[in-house]
C-alpha cells in the first residue's frame, strides 16, 4: 500500500511548521510565483505590501491580461509572473553603510604597526586567517608550515613559525591566537604585573597545576603551593576574571545575531475567561483573481474551437488557479489547527494559565493533546515547534508546557518540571564547599516523596545544564 498526500495536505504540513513571522515572507514568495493570487479588496495590509501600485494601474493591468498572453509559455514575460513590474534593465542601487571592522581586520591593522619583512608578514597574515571567532588558533603549526610551502611557496620551519605566532599573540585582545585554554589564560596573565602576589600565584596554578584547577582540586593546590584559603581564593578570583574567549570581547555590530520572537498567540483573561487570539496582523487576506477565473471560463466556453497552444495556455492558468486555491485553503486550515491545538493546551493547563505558577503545570505529552483534538501526534509536534504565546506573565514557547510525569509515594502525578525546580533550589542553596552529589540529591527528593533513581537525577541535572558536584565546588 502506498500513501499519497494531496497538494493541499502538503501545503498545510509545510505551513504548520513555520512561525508567524516566517508566514508573511512565505505569502510574499507565493504571490511572486503565482500571478493568480491577490490581496482581498477589504485587506488593510495591501498598501503596506504594494504602496507603488495605484488602483488605476491595477485595473489597467487586469484589462490587458487575456488568454492570448499565455499561448506561448516561452514568450511569457517575467513581469507577468511577479507582483512587481521590474525590468532587467532597471537600475538597482544598494546604499553602502559602515559596519565597523571585523575581528580579523582588527588583527591585520595591528600587524601593520610591526616591522616585518614581506615573508614574515605573509606568515603572520596566514596565522591570523586561521584564528577562529573565539580568538583561538586551532591548527597545528606543523600543518600550517606545510600549507605555506604548498600555497605560498614559503619554506620555513616550525621555530620560525612559532616566532611569528608569538608576535601575533602579543596583539589585542589579550589571549588571542592561543592554541588552548591554558595558553590563552597565561597570555592574559603575562600582561599583568607579576609583582602582585595574586597574579604570581595564578600564573603558578595555571603553569604547574592546570589539571587540578580544571578538576577543582583546591585542597591539593593549596597544599602544594602552601597557600592559606584566603590567598588561594584570591588567586582563583584572579583567574576567573580572565576571558576564556578573547575573540568574543571584540564586538562587531555586523555579527550580532538578534533573535526575533513574534508571539503566534495572545492570551488575555477577562472576567475569569480565556480570550485567545491568533496573531495575523502581518498576514494579509488572499483571494483568487477574478480576471484569471474569467479567462478560464472563456476557454471552457469555446473549448471546441481552441488550438493546441490555447489549450496548453489554459491548462497553465488552471494549474495556477488550483495552486492558489490550495494555498488559501492551506492557510485557513493552518489557522484552524493552531487555534484547536492551543485551546486544547489551555484547557489541559487551565490552572497554570490562570495563576502563572510553574508548580501548577500538569504532566502533558504530545499524545494527550492529540487525543483531545483528534489530530495526529506529528501535527501536534509541528504546531508546538517554534511557536510562542504571550500571556499576562510572559512569553513562552509552546514546547515549554509539555513535560513527562512521575508519581509520588502518595500516588499523585506530578510534572518532571516540578522535580527540576526542586533540584535547582537544592543546588542553589547547597554548601558550595561541599556540593550535593547526585546520590544525595536523590535522597533529598525521596524525603520529599519523589522516588526517583540517582541516574534520573543526573539526567535532569544535565538537562538543566548544571555540572556535577565536583565542578560546582567553590572556596
Amino acid at each position: 500500500m502506498l500513501q499519497k498526500l494531496s497538494p493541499l495536505q502538503i501545503q498545510v504540513i509545510k505551513l504548520l511548521e513555520i512561525p508567524t513571522f516566517e508566514l508573511e515572507q512565505r505569502i510574499k514568495e507565493e504571490m511572486e510565483e503565482n500571478p493568480v493570487l491577490e490581496f482581498a479588496k477589504d485587506n488593510k495590509e495591501k498598501d503596506e505590501y504594494d504602496e507603488s501600485d495605484s488602483k488605476e494601474e491595477v485595473e489597467v493591468e487586469k484589462d490587458e491580461v487575456s488568454l492570448d498572453d499565455y499561448i506561448n509559455a516561452d514568450d511569457i514575460p517575467s513581469y507577468r509572473l511577479q507582483s512587481r513590474n521590474y525590468s532587467k534593465d532597471d537600475k538597482h542601487e544598494d546604499i553602502p553603510f559602515s559596519g565597523g571592522t571585523t575581528f580579523h581586520e582588527n588583527l591585520i591593522s595591528q600587524l601593520g604597526l610591526r616591522i616585518l619583512d614581506e615573508g614574515q608578514r605573509g606568515i603572520a597574515e596566514y596565522i591570523i586567517g586561521n584564528i577562529d571567532e573565539d580568538g583561538y588558533l586551532r591548527r597545528e603549526l606543523e600543518e600550517m608550515v606545510d600549507d605555506l610551502a604548498f600555497s605560498q611557496n614559503l619554506e620555513i620551519n616550525e621555530e620560525e613559525a612559532l616566532e611569528i605566532l608569538k608576535i601575533v599573540q602579543d596583539f589585542d585582545p589579550p589571549g588571542v591566537a592561543a592554541r588552548d585554554l591554558r595558553e590563552c589564560l597565561l597570555l592574559q596573565l603575562a600582561k599583568k604585573d607579576h609583582d602582585i602576589p595574586t597574579v604570581q600565584w595564578a600564573s603558578e596554578i595555571l603553569t604547574d597545576y592546570f589539571e587540578e584547577f580544571t578538576r577543582k582540586h583546591y585542597d591539593k593546590i593549596g597544599r602544594r603551593l602552601q597557600l592559606e584559603d584566603e590567598d588561594l581564593k584570591a588567586a582563583m578570583d584572579e583567574i576567573l576574571k580572565l576571558n576564556p574567549k578573547p575573540g568574543s570581547s571584540y564586538s562587531n555590530p555586523m555579527h550580532k545575531a538578534a533573535q526575533l520572537i513574534i508571539p503566534d498567540f495572545t492570551l488575555d483573561i477577562v472576567d475569569g475567561q480565556f480570550q485567545l487570539s491568533l496573531n495575523s496582523r502581518s498576514v494579509p487576506d488572499l483571494t483568487v483573481s477574478n480576471t484569471y477565473s474569467e479567462m478560464l471560463e472563456e476557454y471552457q466556453s469555446n473549448k471546441k474551437n481552441q488550438t493546441r497552444e490555447q489549450k496548453e495556455a489554459a491548462m497553465f492558468v488552471k494549474q495556477k488557479l488550483d495552486s492558489a486555491k490550495w494555498f488559501i485553503d492551506a492557510i485557513k486550515q493552518r489557522h484552524n489547527t493552531l487555534e484547536t491545538v492551543m485551546n486544547a493546551i489551555l484547557e489541559y493547563q487551565k490552572d497554570y494559565f490562570i495563576e502563572g505558577d510553574e508548580m501548577q503545570l500538569r504532566p502533558m505529552i504530545l499524545k494527550d493533546i492529540a487525543e483531545k483534538t483528534d489530530l495526529d501526534i506529528s501535527t501536534i509536534s509541528r504546531v508546538s515547534n517554534s511557536k510562542y504565546i504571550q500571556t499576562h506573565f510572559g512569553i513562552f514557547p509552546l514546547k515549554y508546557f509539555f513535560s513527562e510525569g512521575l508519581q509520588t509515594d502518595s500516588g499523585e502525578e506530578v510534572s518532571t518540571r516540578e522535580i527540576k525546580m526542586i533540584l535547582e533550589e537544592c543546588i542553589e542553596n547547597e554548601d558550595k564547599r561541599k556540593p550535593l552529589t547526585d546520590e544525595r540529591l536523590a535522597k533529598i527528593l525521596k524525603e520529599k516523596s519523589y522516588n526517583i533513581a540517582r541516574r534520573t537525577v543526573a539526567k535532569y541535572r544535565e538537562q538543566l545544564n548544571i555540572p556535577v558536584a565536583r565542578l560546582r565546588k567553590e572556596l
